[in-house]
């Protein structure tokens, strides 16, 4: 039997003042300071570009943020896949303590995420002066801009993943177990492919938040310039030196990167869909 279509309806006045509020609460918040953006990235024109990207610092700040985002990502990606596998797959005590403790970092300010790794490894913290000792810092460094990073993004991948495992069950690994396959073959030919598009959504959101993280970053890199700036403080650099146009022009790249997250975001959402919308 066909199921029966929803019955759509024409919107009320109320409805539509609530549409229409949301609306223009989007455009004050959110659109109207990211078109602010780039109108002033281009109000000297498109030279700006060139100039702001041929400083050294600039090209610096670029590398360190993509080294940065390199090494986080890929670490956080794999404890995500982990800590959703062993929450969704196995019942233990202390799960639900695992859980907040994935979440924590949301709740957490950025700055505290940054302080953190300062009380722990920095000269007069619990662990630097023993690190010290054997030349070993892991502040105010790349080390320290990483350790920052992880923390931040931290929840991610694991957030993406852990509702959908819960929802798609365990049953067809428990099949493939019966079946004789081995631990390695249902994790590949089994769960992965049901969890792809999952994992690349949450990858996806943790390198833009890894890319544009500012607050825990700022607090331990030291900012040295051309050293262990990311662009979110050369941003802060430029503005601070009123080389607006240059300070825009870098920040625009961010905003850029904001745009095309957004893009990826919803293009694989429709590929899930699309992969789980039932054909007959």
């Amino acid at each position: 039997m066909a199921a029966t279509p929803p019955v759509r309806r024409k919107p009320s006045f109320g409805a539509l003042a609530l549409i229409l509020l949301a609306v223009s609460w989007i455009g004050v918040v959110i659109l109207a300071p990211l078109a602010l953006v780039f109108v002033e990235a281009l109000r000297k024109g498109l030279a700006t570009y060139p100039e702001a990207l041929a400083d050294p610092d600039c090209q610096a700040a670029i590398a360190l943020t993509c080294q940065v985002a390199l090494i986080a990502v890929p670490l956080n990606a794999c404890f995500g896949l982990a800590a959703a596998w062993c929450v969704t797959r196995f019942e233990f005590v202390g799960k639900t303590l695992i859980l907040s403790l994935i979440d924590l970092p949301f709740s957490m300010s950025p700055v505290i995420s940054g302080l953190v790794w300062v009380l722990v490894f920095g000269a007069n913290g619990w662990f630097g002066p023993q690190l010290d000792r054997f030349g070993i810092s892991l502040v105010f460094n790349v080390s320290g801009i990483v350790l920052a990073t992880l923390l931040v993004t931290f929840p991610f991948v694991a957030r993406e993943l852990i509702p959908l495992m819960q929802q798609q069950g365990a049953e067809e690994e428990a099949a493939a177990v019966t079946l004789g396959a081995g631990g390695f073959d249902v994790f590949f030919r089994v769960s992965l492919p049901k969890i792809a598009w999952a994992l690349l959504y949450g990858v996806l959101l943790c390198n833009a938040r890894a890319m544009g993280e500012f607050g825990a970053v700022s607090v331990i890199s030291g900012h040295v310039r051309g050293l262990t700036n990311t662009v979110p403080l050369h941003v802060e650099v430029l503005y601070n030196d009123y080389n607006f146009a240059a300070a825009f022009a870098v920040a625009s790249l961010l905003a850029g990167l904001a745009l095309v997250t957004l893009a990826a975001k919803s293009l694989l959402e429709r590929r899930f869909a699309m992969e789980h919308t039932p054909h007959g």
